[in-house]
């Protein structure tokens, strides 16, 4: 049976799996793995590698469960290039992988990092049809991803957890809820159709907005607090207001150029905050 739909031989196979690769996507959560080694101060290179494809291989899982479930299970999508052999193929390979790198993060780290970055692949693949049907998982699943890569990435350089991480997984947690929010918004009419339980579908579209960017208001609030307890550096604040003034501008925008430009926002918020971090080294040990 063939593994690709619309093609056949190694360059057709290749491309199809290399597709389930959505650098929107799949980027912050490398990123908030490298973000939160570089809050350890010091910086293991092979331990960060692996906890970073560590968080490849989940995200990847992801994208190919949603892939089978929107186009084979669903029939939501118009297409797929993999055939649902395929998408079976590339499940076991990544979660393989993954298992490997926790096997890697045991032995290179400790079991703190492997508990820190287990449940992210419990995230991934439970995403769809299970989590994404109830508001909250739905609402949190990626950026509780995020979050717990932010703490993993710290915890296997340090093999514990400080204030610091703790409250930047937080904030990330919050900001990036309320852009999920949005995002969803985008299908209200589609998950409504079918029974998905997104906050836009439950509290309506209008109301889903005021969600969103109380959830982001609070996030950055959170920034500024503890900017003032002295826990985050005072260049976070640059950060906050870097995001707020870009949010500023998606609120007058549809559901999907919001997103666009509040995910764009968000880069823009994580590399402020390293640069903050790295420059100003006193605060980072929390």
């Amino acid at each position: 049976m063939s593994l690709v739909r619309g093609g056949s031989g190694l360059e057709a196979t290749a491309r199809a799996f290399w597709s389930q690769v959505h650098p929107v996507f799949m980027l912050p959560p490398l990123a908030a793995s490298l973000f939160g080694a570089i809050l350890a101060g010091s910086v293991d290179p092979p331990v960060a590698a692996v906890h970073v494809g560590a968080m490849f291989t989940a995200v990847y899982t992801a994208h190919v469960k949603d892939g089978y479930v929107d186009f084979h299970v669903r029939g939501e999508d118009d297409d797929h290039p993999l055939t649902e052999r395929g998408c079976r193929v590339g499940l076991v390979a990544s979660t393989a992988a993954f298992a490997g790198c926790c096997l890697l993060l045991a032995a290179l780290a400790d079991l703190l990092a492997v508990a820190l970055t287990a449940p992210t692949w419990l995230i991934a693949y439970y995403h769809a049809p299970q989590l994404d049907m109830h508001p909250l998982s739905a609402t949190t699943g990626y950026p509780l991803g995020i979050a717990l890569a932010v703490l993993g990435g710290f915890g296997a350089q340090t093999g514990t957890l400080t204030p610091v991480p703790v409250g930047f997984a937080l904030v990330f947690l919050v900001l990036l809820s309320g852009i999920k929010v949005i995002d969803d918004a985008q299908d209200y009419e589609y998950d409504r159709s079918i029974a998905k339980r997104t906050v836009a579908v439950v509290v309506g579209p209008a109301r889903a907005y005021g969600v969103a960017y109380g959830l982001m208001i609070v996030a950055l609030l959170v920034v500024v607090a503890l900017v003032a307890a002295r826990v985050f550096p005072p260049g976070a604040v640059v950060a906050a207001l870097a995001f707020a003034a870009v949010a500023a501008v998606a609120r007058r925008a549809g559901p999907e150029l919001a997103t666009m430009l509040l995910i764009r926002g968000s880069y823009i918020f994580l590399a402020v905050l390293v640069a903050a971090v790295w420059f100003e080294p006193l605060s980072r040990v929390g």
